[in-house]
């Protein structure tokens, strides 16, 4: 059996441009692609926290050290500057695999820099 499991997220990325016109997805600063383990070209998620748009797109390179995170294209009419995204990818495993299984979860500030990493989220409590 196969199972779709979280591979990596950079959790809570603020958007700095949505770019209509631009060719390509998601254009996301090279060193947070580096630090999630997101490949150019691969499919991911966003997640958007302002106004609970979910789409599904592909990751870009965008210049490292930029902090950048532009939506582009018809993604564009999806998330604005200023907005507080989730960005996943997901990865299928066999089952066995998926046991000891652990994603990379990058978290990050108002400025899109790192402020920890981690594998595990924690027991969400009532």
């Amino acid at each position: 059996m196969q199972l779709i499991m979280l591979k990596c997220k950079l959790h809570q990325a603020h958007v700095t441009h949505s770019e209509l016109e631009y060719e390509g997805s998601c254009a996301i600063d090279g060193k947070l692609l580096d630090e999630a383990g997101i490949h150019e070209y691969e499919q991911i998620h966003i997640y958007n926290l302002a106004n609970g748009e979910r789409f599904t797109t592909y990751a870009i390179r965008g210049q490292d050290g930029s902090g950048m995170i532009s939506v582009n294209g018809a993604a564009a009419h999806k998330a604005n500057p200023g907005d507080r995204v989730i960005i996943c990818s997901y990865v299928q495993l066999e089952q066995k695999e998926a046991a000891m299984f652990r994603p990379k979860l990058v978290y990050l500030d108002q400025d899109n820099k790192v402020t920890r990493t981690g594998n595990q989220i924690p027991v969400q409590v009532a």
